[in-house]
């Protein structure tokens, strides 16, 4: 794995910031609010981001059974829609542009473990979608990943390297198949 932005972590532990009360808090308001169908209030899953640290911007729609792993390590532009059972499992921090899609089911991946080691070291690494970028259903965004501005990663394909802009990718691992050309 080619990736320059990952930082590794040996032989002390990972530290994904925010006090241990705050993280046990925010568990449960996760779990409770955020991974519950039946709680649909928008407004208030965006109040609540804010409020353990988000940045979030306007026009943000975020559906249900949305797993965030730690709201301080996320930022969101305006306009940009997480679909249903959409997981942020964020280690490190995911930045997602405005007018951004990250379709149902979709996952954006942050760590990894280093399998050539018997201590089977955490990597990790920042996702970031720059605005217009959409990730379809099913779609994994692996970790150290950069989606350059609208570019689009077809259902269920998982994105191990950064996607050029502009450009459309599928298959596992993804593969650019053409231009996104927008009218």
């Amino acid at each position: 794995m080619q990736q320059t932005n990952l930082a590794i972590y040996n032989n002390y532990p990972y530290s994904p910031g925010g006090s241990k009360v705050k993280r046990i808090i925010w568990f449960y308001v996760n779990a409770l609010i955020f991974k519950n169908s039946l709680f649909p209030i928008n407004a208030v899953k965006v109040g609540l981001l804010r409020l353990f640290g988000a940045s979030v911007g306007k026009g943000v729609v975020i559906r249900h059974r949305v797993n965030i792993k730690y709201p301080w390590l996320l930022k969101i532009g305006d306009h940009t829609w997480l679909g249903d059972a959409v997981w942020i499992d964020n280690l490190v921090m995911v930045t997602i542009g405005s007018n951004v899609c990250i379709s149902q089911a979709a996952i954006l991946q942050t760590g990894n473990h280093n399998y050539k080691k018997q201590t089977f070291d955490l990597i990790t690494g920042a996702v970031v979608l720059e605005d217009g970028v959409w990730i379809g259903c099913g779609a994994i965004v692996s970790a150290g990943v950069t989606a350059a501005s609208h570019a689009v990663l077809s259902s269920g394909s998982v994105a191990t390297k950064n996607l050029e802009p502009y450009s459309v990718y599928q298959g596992n691992p993804a593969f650019k198949v053409r231009d996104r050309e927008i009218s």
